[in-house]
Formats: structure tokens, sequence, C-alpha cells
């Protein structure tokens, strides 16, 4: 099973609020994912990032692949770094 650290989205029509979640890579954008990791929010002003890095950091040690947008806001948090110094 390949696992993809992706965003969800949530939220009302013309109002998105993403989260952050570890689910199969084969599984729908909005369908079955194995855990929260985190929330993010873009409509807000500043945009909200709610990340907890102590699940974020766990699944990319298990080789969880992030996607691009999700790699872009870890690498904000620092996370991304924190993994790299972590090898």
């Amino acid at each position: 099973m390949a696992v993809k650290l992706r965003l969800t989205r949530m939220g009302a029509k013309k109002a998105p609020v993403y989260r952050v979640v570890a689910a199969d890579s084969r599984a729908p954008r909005d369908g079955r994912f194995i855990e929260v990791v985190g929330l993010y929010n873009p409509t807000a002003n500043p945009a909200i990032v709610d990340i907890n890095e102590e699940l974020a950091l766990k699944w990319l040690n298990n080789g969880a692949q992030p996607s691009d947008t999700v790699r872009n806001l870890f690498s904000k948090q620092g996370i991304m770094k924190k993994f790299h110094e972590g090898k």
C-alpha cells in the first residue's frame, strides 16, 4: 500500500477548508483516509496552517510521500527540514 500525505477538501461552497491526511494513494481525494495529520485554511487572512508535527514526521519516516502542496506547507512549518536532518 502506497501512502500519500495529501489534502482533502471540506467546508462550504466557495469557502474551502482542507484536512492534511495520510491516505492510500488509490483512494479518492475526499474518500477513505488512515489518519488526520493537520488542517489548512487558505481563506483566512493570514492562512491558518495547523499541523501535528509528530504525526507528520512519523508518516514521513514510514515512507509516506507528500503531495506538492503538502510538501510546501511542511517546508514553511519547518517539518521537511527536521525530516532531512533526522535522516
